[in-house]
């Protein structure tokens, strides 16, 4: 008999996404604000988001308003008008992290074949959190973390 093929569905572990909760919750007390990237448009509107890092690696960006001060909605990226002063957009962010909760519940996206776990901030989703199939390793997202290593050099 020939060697088997391995199909690419296949039932969704409910044990992994037990698992894969709790490793983005345990993660999460590690999470810190990065340095915010902030980019200027051609008629003076800036843009800034701020990378969620965990051991030296972004694990996703929240939206920031300056506006508002605060992080605006996953999918919402604001332009504004508006003078940004970095730190404080940090220490925002960082005070942010700490308000907001992880939600015990997932979407899996298949061509990653991860779960992932959003969070939440004073009633709206700001970032998620990648994790492996089997619900037991944080996925960075390499396009920010090479974004970041860019921009902070």
């Amino acid at each position: 008999m020939p060697p088997p093929v391995r199909d690419k569905f296949r039932p969704l572990d409910f044990e992994a996404l037990d698992k894969a909760i709790r490793t983005a919750m345990e993660a999460y007390q590690l999470f810190t604000a990065g340095v915010p990237i902030v980019k200027r448009g051609v008629r003076g509107e800036v843009h800034v988001d701020v990378p969620v890092m965990y051991m030296d690696f972004a694990v996703d960006r929240i939206h920031y308003d300056p506006h508002a001060e605060a992080p605006s909605p996953k999918g919402r990226p604001v332009r504004a008008h508006a003078e940004v002063d970095s730190q404080k957009v940090r220490e925002a962010v960082e005070n942010v992290l700490k308000e907001a909760n992880v939600i015990e519940a997932a979407e899996f996206r298949e061509p990653e074949d991860a779960w992932v776990i959003p969070v939440a901030w004073n009633k709206i989703i700001i970032m998620h959190i990648k994790v492996s199939e089997n619900g037991e390793e944080i996925i960075p997202d390499y396009g920010l973390t090479d974004e970041v290593r860019r921009y902070i050099k």
